[in-house]
């Protein structure tokens, strides 16, 4: 069994190359620049881990992985563009770079790319991988939708934040593993639990990175702590706070996100301790945590087989940044 670092490499050797024509340059130049920003390539990896599971990897699973990858940068693109985010991985942004006319088309012949290496494959098994790919892409623009409306809102359920965490970041983690999984010729109950793995761990991930927003070093955080606070961002602890404020803590809570005084951050952030907001949110990443794992101790294989997806979890789960 193949380590993420090494699979990492076997993807990556394969992936770096140009993915499209070369004219109009002006298009396909941008679509490629983002490419080139790096990024650890998680989702592709999952695909090959998730193939390895069960059998040899199967050639096809590079295809799947870059279609994969090449979905995900396109909804990077287009995700930037909704933020007005000026900076990614340290660099311009594509349409801050390029504008924002070239970005959109720029995502979508990304998108229409993954359709391409996804018809490379055999057709034994391409009825289901379209199928769940189709799927997935639905369930990830559906959650950005949700994102954006949650922020008009006054508040947000922890049920619906819950939803929309699992529609926007979980659920193409979870299906690059069952993608991985069809082609290593899993059967229905093993691609379900090690769908579920992917989609608990997705939450898990979710809640540590908001936790790091707000309780991490920023050193080895690498970004600003706090961000989160400033943006007024419905997190995992600001929906804990305001639902477990006394009433006096919830308007102190509610003046600070509607006065934005320079000391914000540190009243927020004492506001949360005093609600034991820090201790529940990392209870919670446990919690999803361990349903992850429980639902990969399930998969009917060798135990020594999940090693490589435990050592994953952890480090996932275990990152400071």
């Amino acid at each position: 069994m193949n380590s993420f670092a090494a699979l990492s490499q076997a993807f990556e050797q394969r992936f770096n190359i140009r993915h499209f024509p070369g004219q109009p340059a002006t298009l396909y130049d941008p679509a490629q620049y983002i490419l080139g920003l790096g990024g650890k390539r998680v989702r592709p990896v999952c695909v090959l881990m998730g193939n390895e599971l069960f059998s040899e990897i199967n050639p096809d699973a590079y295809h799947v992985g870059t279609a994969v990858e090449l979905f995900h940068n396109f909804t990077l693109i287009h995700d930037d563009i909704m933020d007005k985010a000026p900076l990614r991985r340290g660099m311009p942004t594509v349409h801050a770079r390029y504008g924002e006319s070239t970005a959109l088309l720029a995502g979508d012949v990304m998108f229409a790319q993954a359709y391409e290496y996804l018809a490379r494959i055999k057709p034994d098994h391409i009825s289901k991988i379209l199928h769940l790919f189709n799927k997935t892409t639905r369930e990830v623009c559906e959650g950005q939708q949700l994102d954006m409306d949650f922020e008009k809102l006054d508040s947000v359920s922890f049920e619906d934040y819950v939803n929309m965490i699992t529609l926007k970041t979980s659920v193409l983690l979870a299906a690059s593993l069952q993608l991985g999984a069809i082609l290593g010729g899993a059967g229905e109950s093993n691609q379900r639990h090690l769908y579920e793995f992917g989609k608990n761990l997705g939450i898990a991930f979710q809640v540590q990175d908001d936790y790091l927003d707000a309780f991490g070093d920023p050193e080895k955080f690498g970004k600003q702590v706090g961000g989160d606070i400033i943006a007024n961002k419905k997190t995992f602890l600001m929906i804990h706070a305001l639902e477990t404020a006394t009433p006096t803590q919830l308007v102190s809570l509610k003046e600070l996100m509607t006065l934005n005084p320079p000391d914000k951050v540190e009243k927020v952030l004492q506001l949360f301790i005093d609600c034991k907001v820090d201790e529940w949110a990392r209870e919670l990443k446990e919690k999803y945590l361990q349903t992850a794992l429980a639902h990969l101790e399930d998969i009917a294989v060798l135990s020594v087989r999940k090693k490589p997806l435990q050592e994953l979890a952890a480090y996932l789960i275990s990152r400071d940044k």
